[in-house]
């Protein structure tokens, strides 16, 4: 009888470590796949070419969004900490750490939710947003199911630090990736003779803006300082793109090239942006003219002019012809950026290509 018993707990024992496998895979499963997702999106959200999504898009379209940007903070460095958190918490043990768990991927999956409601919303979807929105539901579903259960991985066991290897394969990767992999860039005819113009050690900064656009005046807000105290070997070269959608974008187009016209371009541009959307009548864009010094009677007669549209309309046929998905849309030599960047990304494109140029 002694020998029965002892052959059943040998042959119950391979049972019991799968099934504490499997609830350990039920957490950490979506865990991973989250942290890979989320690291993957944080890269193309800080990078101004994007790595891993496909340009023009669901990622791209979804990175323009308010939903993009907590702050100043990318949305995937939130989903990234949440994911690591969790991922830490399911290798905890007690009952308390269950609990917090629990709460902590509820209120994460209650955030997923949303934003999956918005993607439905605005018909675009981004696979790597799906991916780390999906998954933090299903850690919610697991974590409160190991709360019913009361059930915690093994201290110092296996499993343990196979799963913590795992967590930071899951992390580092895709950041490795993203950092050592360049993306292929191909330098539209466009942007190539904007550069043959520019003068032997400047850099050539080719920007197609639209004055209404909420994103390009984030843009400009960042980009501005960093032009201004590198004017002196800089060439830079603003194109209009005046969207339907904006009501007001037309008339600041034709603002923007009068200003340049008549040697006010860097200052009209400044104070357009700067300027409440609304202002931006064709009233509004004559008090801005004047603002900046400009002849009001001289200023009338370049908006009126039919080369003044023909000009914007050249313009935004270049936009297309340089295959441009969206706006911002910023050469910097032959990088390409697009949609809102931080200063940082800003600043750190304009002084490699700087360098670049002197050398």
């Amino acid at each position: 009888m002694t020998g029965l018993v002892g052959y059943s707990k040998r042959r119950g024992m391979p049972s019991e470590r799968a099934a504490r496998n499997l609830r350990l895979a039920a957490i950490l499963v979506p865990a991973l796949i989250g942290l890979v997702a989320s690291a993957m999106l944080l890269v193309d959200y800080v990078r101004p070419i994007p790595v891993f999504c496909e340009e023009g898009g669901g990622c791209d379209v979804v990175k323009r969004t308010a939903f993009a940007w907590i702050g100043p903070v990318p949305t995937p460095a939130v989903g990234l900490f949440g994911f690591i958190v969790c991922a830490g918490l399911a290798l905890a043990r007690g009952p308390l750490v269950r609990l917090v768990l629990a709460m902590a991927a509820s209120f994460g999956a209650l955030f997923a939710v949303v934003l999956l409601s918005y993607q439905m919303q605005i018909g675009a979807y981004c696979i790597f947003c799906m991916f780390a929105d999906v998954s933090m539901v299903a850690l919610a579903a697991a974590a409160w199911w190991r709360v019913r259960s009361k059930w915690d991985v093994p201290a110092w066991s296996a499993e343990s630090f196979a799963s913590l290897g795992a967590i930071v394969l899951a992390v580092g990767v895709p950041l490795a990736t993203g950092a050592l992999r360049t993306p292929k860039i191909e330098v539209p005819q466009v942007i190539v003779a904007e550069r043959a113009r520019t003068p032997k050690g400047q850099t050539t900064v080719v920007d197609f803006v639209d004055f209404e656009c909420p994103f390009c005046r984030m843009t400009h807000e960042a980009l501005a300082p960093l032009l201004e105290q590198r004017k002196d070997r800089l060439r830079i070269v603003r194109k209009q793109v005046p969207l339907r959608m904006h009501p007001h974008a037309m008339d600041a187009a034709r603002a923007a090239c009068c200003g340049e016209k008549l040697g006010r371009g860097d200052a009209m541009t400044d104070a357009l942006f700067k300027a409440p959307v609304d202002d931006l009548t064709p009233d509004g864009c004559e008090k801005i003219a004047q603002s900046v010094g400009l002849s009001l009677d001289a200023y009338k007669r370049c908006v009126s002019d039919p080369g003044t549209d023909a000009r914007i309309k050249a313009d935004t046929e270049e936009f297309r012809a340089a295959k441009a998905h969206g706006l911002p849309t910023i050469w910097i030599d032959d990088q390409r950026i697009e949609g809102a960047q931080p200063a940082e990304i800003l600043k750190s494109v304009l002084d490699d290509a700087l360098a670049r140029a002197g050398s």
